[in-house]
């Protein structure tokens, strides 16, 4: 099945998170709290303005993103959990640190 999000919408997929602490302590799924982050698998095209102009989405297909904890409505589809939240939930997109670029 395939899902189009609707105005300023966006799908997304939890990434799961870690499963060992870095000291080697194995987490539990009943102790684990759910990921706040994300990758974005569907988004629809945006929301209007005053004028009645469509105003695109600042993320795309692809992006990974931060959300807030309590972000979004949870929705199953082909039996994935996933999440459907307006963009305005979204914190930040998280880009991957360019080659050859040293940290300050």
């Amino acid at each position: 099945m395939t899902f189009r999000p609707l105005h300023d919408r966006i799908l997304v997929r939890r990434v799961e998170s870690e499963e060992k602490t870095r000291g080697g302590i194995i987490i539990p799924d009943t102790a684990r709290e759910k990921p706040q982050e994300g990758e974005v698998i569907a988004a629809g095209p945006g929301a209007r303005n005053d004028q009645g102009q469509i105003q695109p989405l600042d993320v795309k297909v692809g992006d990974r993103i931060l959300f807030g904890k309590w972000s979004g409505t949870e929705i199953k589809i082909d039996g994935e959990d996933l999440l459907i939240m307006k963009e305005s939930d979204v914190m930040g997109i998280i880009e991957a640190p360019v080659a050859g670029q040293k940290a300050a």
